[in-house]
């Protein structure tokens, strides 16, 4: 498996986690589950440690800081998962910064992006990721650590 090694000389893989998902558990249920954001980051950190992974969780209402944490893990992290949230669909310069990331990059969303609003069929950043889980709702973390894993080179 290749990568930036991080504690214990695991890879280490970052989670980001965009606008509004720190309001998990209580915005719209119906679409995001009842699961908080901690949740979340919780299932992915255990699937990631029972994979030899570590994980480093970022969230972010502000565009910036989420540009800032991509550029940040340029050569210190393997791989990057995004939930970007709305900026999925409008911020080019998420994709640019993902872009310049060189290791493994796996988008995530809970719901399925394209049973939804128009406005969401679109994601700005799926040209610069290998592969993307959606609609699988909170699983989607563990699948995103297994999809991660395996584009890594790592056994399942």
């Amino acid at each position: 498996m290749s990568g930036t090694a991080g504690g214990e000389g695991r890879p280490i893989v970052l989670l980001l986690s965009g606008p509004n998902l720190n309001l998990l558990g209580t915005r719209e249920p119906e679409v995001y589950g009842t699961a908080t954001l901690a949740d979340h980051v919780a299932t992915a950190r255990a699937a990631a440690a029972e994979r030899g992974l570590e994980l480093e969780h970022v969230q972010s209402n502000r565009e910036g800081d989420l540009v800032d944490a991509v550029h940040a893990a340029r050569g210190r992290c393997a791989a990057i998962i995004v939930n970007a949230g709305a900026l999925t669909h409008y911020s080019w310069a998420l994709h640019d910064a993902l872009g310049a990331f060189d290791g493994v990059k796996v988008e995530l969303h809970l719901s399925n992006t394209h049973s939804r609003e128009p406005w969401r069929h679109r994601s700005v950043i799926a040209a610069v990721v290998q592969g993307t889980i959606q609609g699988f709702g909170g699983h989607g973390y563990q699948l995103a650590v297994e999809g991660t894993l395996a584009l890594l080179g790592g056994p399942l």
